[in-house]
């Protein structure tokens, strides 16, 4: 098994001596560092303890101006080292990394009296009982990195709280936040992080969120190590094809495909730290740490107008950029000025709406949510449908979970139960309403109706095959109806007055008047076949029509050709039917023109 490990405490109290001491690796790299004796980012070392488990260590800086850098550092940690210099005792950042730690859920850790080579047992004992009522729950071990007293004692403690520690999932969506990114000569760009959520192999395709870019990793390596794959909860260096080390920066995200998604504003339960200098007030400009990730944003107090120290509450992050999370990451929020540690949560919704402020259903919603209804939470979110694959992007959930939600899912497309009773509620009223108005059609052409829904165009072949099941409508020749609607026809005369003329009909305006005929009525007997329109003012019956067609197929079958003269000779009429009727063969493809003849096509 593999862990994370970070220190924390007060600038000077010998985190990185103490890092050196026990795993034999100096964690500052940096030659400003090793000048001035003062860690000012992350350093890294790793240790393999008596049990065999393997521990990466992160290094975080001490003073006050680097919060920024250990705040990176302390993600996804497994447990922590909490230093304490023996001879100075509890300091203001001892209690601000506490805080910190506290607000990122990392209550796992181990109290470490370094220097006690310096100090008399008095003053040890003082200080151990100071430690002690700061974190009363923690195992409190004394150390000299000098004189290596206490170093076996503190690898078994480690080694007993990680066997406590529970396993790292690998949920399939490996997520590496980049701490560091460098270059090496003949492997070209390195990027580090501690991996989350899921396994990298070497080969695999990954993308650089929040831009984007796509990236082949052509090697790794943990602990220094070159391995062909690592899981959840490893320290990782990723070499990385297509990428130059100028496209990335501490932030970035190295994640597969379409795992995580760019987003600027995020839904969050936030809690104020019990010492805040004061609340968090709605509209509030601060610096959001998440992951490695660290950018200016914008709060905005869904409930009231502020979250007073020490309680909790609902909140919308708006961001100065695009960041990639997911739900459930935790953060922490600072105050630009003076800089101090203002509270922290984590992120229920990492892609919602802008809400209405006070909304008792947003904040239910929330609540179900931060509960674990995280996918039905989502669906709610489409009120036209969502594809399933969309949902599960979105959510970072499980195919399997999809199957358990309250929910109507037709082929690709899913809709949440309240959503699909409103859209199949809505159509069925449509239908009945269009039928009222056009009691002589069959039904409502699909893109009237598609566009009275307001459901996409992608999504509308689902639903009407998911209502057609149903038994909301029925479908047939390119019309949708209500299930028991049919056409009846009051018999106008104007079929008999066509056929009594046959071949000579009289203009369709005309028929209309003698026979007092309705448009709606000649399109519904259109519909039907009893009649025929062949232009807009001129249509034969059924009859008239299909002896029609008959004679220009005998006259081309005997000529190779009929011309407008000769058929009108032999139907007996006028230039303008039979002109008309030709002319509806044209377009119906059963002839075509050639010069003043038609052919058969």
């Amino acid at each position: 098994m593999n862990y994370v490990v970070g220190t924390a405490g007060h600038i000077d109290h010998g985190k990185s001596t103490l890092i050196t001491a026990l795993t034999g690796i100096d964690p500052d790299r940096l030659a400003e560092e090793k000048r001035r004796g003062m860690t000012i980012d992350l350093g890294f070392a790793h240790l393999t303890l008596p049990s065999g488990r393997e521990v990466g260590i992160v290094d975080v800086p001490g003073h006050a101006r680097f919060m920024r850098n250990m705040l990176a550092g302390a993600h996804g940690l497994d447990a922590a080292l909490l230093v304490v210099a023996a001879d100075e005792g509890v300091m203001p950042q001892t209690r601000e990394h506490l805080e910190v730690l506290d607000l990122l859920e990392v209550g796992r850790g181990i109290a470490v009296l370094t220097k006690v080579d310096l100090v008399d047992e008095d003053w040890l004992r003082l200080v151990t009982d100071e430690v002690s009522k700061t974190v009363p729950d923690w195992p409190i071990v004394p150390v000299s990195a000098v004189t290596k007293t206490g170093l076996t004692e503190l690898v078994d403690a480690l080694d007993a709280l990680l066997a406590e520690a529970p396993s790292r999932q690998d949920l399939g969506r490996p997520r590496l936040p980049i701490d560091r990114v460098f270059t090496l000569s003949g492997f070209g760009t390195v990027v580090t992080g501690t991996l989350v959520d899921g396994s990298i192999r070497a080969g695999d395709e990954m993308e650089v969120m929040p831009g984007g870019r796509r990236v082949r990793v052509r090697g790794l390596q943990r602990h220094n190590e070159r391995v062909e794959v690592v899981g959840p909860g490893s320290r990782v260096a990723a070499n990385l094809g297509g990428v130059e080390k100028t496209d990335l920066s501490r932030g970035d995200v190295l994640a597969a495909p379409g795992v995580v998604a760019a987003t600027r504003r995020l839904d969050a339960r936030v809690r104020v730290v019990s010492d805040a200098p004061q609340s968090l007030h709605h509209g509030a400009q601060v610096m959001v740490h998440t992951g490695t990730t660290e950018v200016g944003g914008r709060v905005i107090v869904l409930d009231g107008d502020e979250v007073l120290p020490g309680g909790e509450g609902w909140i919308q992050l708006y961001l100065e950029r695009a960041i990639a999370v997911a739900d459930r990451d935790r953060f922490v929020l600072r105050a630009p000025s003076p800089a101090t540690t203002v509270a922290g949560g984590t992120f229920v919704d990492v892609a919602p709406r802008k809400h209405p402020r006070h909304d008792s259903a947003i904040r239910e919603s929330l609540i179900r949510r931060a509960a674990g209804n995280v996918l039905q939470e989502e669906l709610r979110k489409y009120p036209r449908g969502v594809t399933v694959s969309a949902l599960l992007k979105a959510t970072m959930a499980a195919d399997a979970d999809v199957d358990k939600l309250r929910a109507r899912r037709s082929g690709e497309w899913i809709f949440s139960d309240d959503a699909w009773a409103a859209i199949a509620g809505h159509a069925a009223e449509e239908l009945l309403t269009y039928h009222a108005a056009y009691p002589l059609r069959p039904g409502m052409a699909r893109e009237e109706l598609r566009s009275r829904l307001g459901v996409s165009a992608a999504a509308f072949a689902a639903v009407v095959q998911a209502l057609a099941a149903d038994g909301t409508l029925v479908e047939s020749n390119g019309s949708i109806a209500s299930p028991g609607h049919s056409v009846a026809i009051e018999d106008s005369g104007i079929v008999r007055l066509l056929d009594q003329r046959g071949f000579a009909p009289p203009s369709l305006p005309e028929a209309m008047e003698q026979t007092g005929t309705t448009k709606e009525t000649l399109r519904a007997l259109g519909l039907k076949g009893d009649i025929v329109q062949v232009s807009d003012d001129i249509a034969f019956s059924k009859r008239a029509y299909l002896e029609a067609v008959d004679l220009v197929k005998e006259l081309i079958a005997a000529n190779g050709s009929v011309t407008v003269a000769q058929l009108r000779d032999r139907m007996g009429a006028s230039r303008r039917p039979v002109l008309a009727l030709l002319e509806h063969l044209d377009s119906r493809h059963v002839t075509r023109r050639v010069g003043d003849a038609r052919v058969l096509r």
